[in-house]
């Protein structure tokens, strides 16, 4: 009988479902997409690219595969956009339950949908934090509201807040929908060093991350259905996500629209990566604040100590 395939080759024992705090969902579904197809085989293409990562993260001297993670079965569902949301609202809410922190890769940005509305039923007062090129916020696109342009026009109407980063493209008819407040657009942050900061402020304590892969510069990660010129660049990414799982409680993230380009592992390798620096960035910050904890425990205790002398 062969092994389980794991997230990374990691051994076994840290992706067990029992034992692990993280679970990785895959969503091989590219239904709607309107320009280059070919995101049903990012999953794929990601996972085999994550076992060639290095699994010590120098920036945060750490291992954080020993959280474990626990690769799932993936969501194949193709009969329709809604059966996909269906599968992904339902997988999400019973992972959720496990008290599992939930990611997942896709696949198009429809299948962030039903992830995100589990999230917002689950957690009070849950920001939902888009990076993206797109505004996505269309009530339906091509007769659907399950449709990759739709992806975040629920949360605009249901969840407690919504923040999105990075947008550069998007239709008139989402201005009437948009909070221009919570935008930041790619050109305003170009001009703004304290967007960052700026972005952060607006969040409530629980964060949810939806990252559409095409909010990067198309020079850095060219394999995506829509390319967008003018997007982010990896040191300020990874900049922004630690200020982000630093400050805030972030509660589950998806990485979505990575379309594999044939004669390159450019792409899928960043986006390897990426996935696995926000994990670092989440459990590390944890540890890094427990550890600061504890010193001013012991400190306080010295002092205790020396105060009854």
């Amino acid at each position: 009988m062969t092994n389980k395939r794991t997230f990374g080759g990691i051994p076994e024992e840290f992706a067990q479902l029992a034992k692990a705090k993280i679970v990785l969902l895959p969503v091989t579904f590219d239904g709607t997409s309107t320009y280059q197809k070919g995101a049903d085989k990012g999953p794929e293409a990601f996972l085999e690219a994550a076992e060639n990562l290095e699994l010590y993260d120098i920036e945060t001297d750490s291992e954080v595969y020993k959280q474990g993670i626990f690769l799932a079965d993936p969501i194949t569902e193709d009969n329709s956009a809604e059966a996909v949301y269906r599968a992904v609202y339902s997988k999400t809410k019973e992972y959720i339950a496990k008290n599992k922190f939930v990611t997942l890769f896709g696949g198009e940005h429809s299948i962030s949908i039903g992830a995100i509305k589990a999230h917002y039923e689950h957690y009070d007062n849950l920001t939902i934090l888009q990076i993206d090129a797109h505004a996505d916020l269309r009530k339906e696109y091509m007769g659907t509201p399950y449709n990759h342009a739709c992806a975040v026009y629920d949360a605009s109407q249901n969840a407690d807040n919504l923040i999105q980063v990075g947008i550069r493209s998007m239709d008139k008819s989402e201005k009437t929908v948009m909070d221009y407040d919570k935008v930041f657009f790619a050109h305003e942050m170009l001009l703004n060093e304290d967007w960052m900061e700026d972005a952060i402020d607006l969040m409530t304590d629980n964060v949810y991350i939806t990252f559409d892969l095409d909010a990067l510069d198309p020079s850095i990660f060219p394999a995506t259905g829509t390319p967008e010129p003018g997007g982010m660049m990896w040191y300020e990414t990874l900049e922004f996500i630690q200020k982000v799982m630093k400050q805030r409680n972030v509660v589950g993230f998806d990485l979505v629209e990575l379309c594999p380009i044939e004669g390159t592992k450019v792409s899928e390798f960043l986006a390897a990566k990426l996935y696995y620096k926000m994990l670092s960035y989440k459990f590390c910050a944890k540890e890094d604040e427990e550890d600061h904890t504890e010193d001013e425990n012991q400190e306080n205790k010295i002092h205790k100590f020396k105060d009854n002398d």
